[in-house]
C-alpha cells in the first residue's frame, strides 16, 4: 500500500499556510519534484489545521438483524398482588443473605437450627432432635457430628437416665450462637431496611401467626 514518504508545511506569497504530502510507490527524488513544481502556476488551498486528525473510537456495531436486544429482568406487576408470591420472593432473598452469613463460618441453616433448639430446650436425644426439626435421623447425625467437631456441642449420658445419650450445647457453642445471632440481626436490618421499628414488630407478629397456622397439626 502507498505510504507518505515526505510531508511538511509551507506558505504561499500571501502568507497562507498549506500542507505538502508526497506519496509514491517507487524511489523518488523529492527535492527535484518540488523544484519542478516551484516554477508552475499552482492553486493551493490553505490548510485549515496542520495537526493530525484526532483519533476517535469506532462506532459501536449495530445489533445484527433478527437479534433483539437482551431483555431486562422484570417482575410482572400483577404477580405482586399475590401474597404467596411475595412471601416466596422475600423469603428467597432473606434466605440467601442468611446462608451467606452462615457459610462465612462454615455452617448451614441446619447447624443454626440445632444450636438454637438446644439453647431453647436444653439437652436432647438425637432422635428427639430429628423429630422436632422434621429431619431424617441420619442427616441429623451428620449435623451433630459437624457441631461436635467445632466444639459447639457434646454427646453425653443423660444425668436423669444413664441409658440415654443426649446432645448438649457447650459454653463454646453458646458463645458461637450469640455471635451468629448478632450477625443474623444485621441481616434482618438489611432485609427490613424499608420498615421502621413498629412496622417490623407488626410484620414479625403477622409472620408468626401465619407460621403457626401452617405448622400446627390439622384438627
Amino acid at each position: 500500500m502507498e505510504q507518505p514518504v515526505v510531508s511538511g508545511t509551507a506558505h504561499d506569497a500571501s502568507g497562507n499556510r498549506f500542507t505538502l504530502v508526497g506519496i509514491s510507490n517507487v524511489p523518488t527524488d523529492w527535492a527535484d519534484v518540488f523544484r519542478a513544481l516551484a516554477g508552475t502556476d499552482l492553486s493551493l488551498a490553505p490548510a485549515a489545521d496542520t495537526a493530525p486528525p484526532e483519533r476517535t473510537s469506532p462506532p459501536a456495531p449495530a445489533p445484527a438483524p433478527g437479534h433483539p436486544p437482551k431483555p431486562v429482568r422484570t417482575t410482572p406487576p400483577s404477580v405482586l398482588d399475590l401474597n404467596a408470591y411475595l412471601m416466596s420472593a422475600v423469603g428467597k432473598a432473606a434466605r440467601r443473605r442468611l446462608t451467606d452469613a452462615l457459610a462465612a463460618r462454615g455452617l448451614r441453616l441446619w447447624h443454626l437450627t440445632v444450636l438454637t433448639l438446644l439453647d431453647d430446650l436444653g439437652p436432647q436425644m438425637k432422635t428427639a432432635l430429628a423429630t422436632r426439626l422434621d429431619i431424617n435421623v441420619s442427616d441429623l447425625v451428620k449435623i451433630v457430628n459437624d457441631l461436635v467437631g467445632l466444639g459447639d456441642v457434646v454427646c453425653v449420658r443423660d444425668t436423669g437416665d444413664r441409658r440415654r445419650v443426649v446432645v448438649r450445647l457447650t459454653p463454646h457453642g453458646r458463645a458461637s450462637l450469640a455471635g451468629l445471632t448478632a450477625e443474623i440481626a444485621a441481616t434482618d436490618d438489611d432485609v427490613l431496611a424499608p420498615l421502621d421499628e413498629d412496622e417490623r414488630r407488626q410484620l414479625a407478629s403477622l409472620l408468626r401467626r401465619v407460621h403457626h397456622h401452617l405448622t400446627s397439626p390439622s384438627p
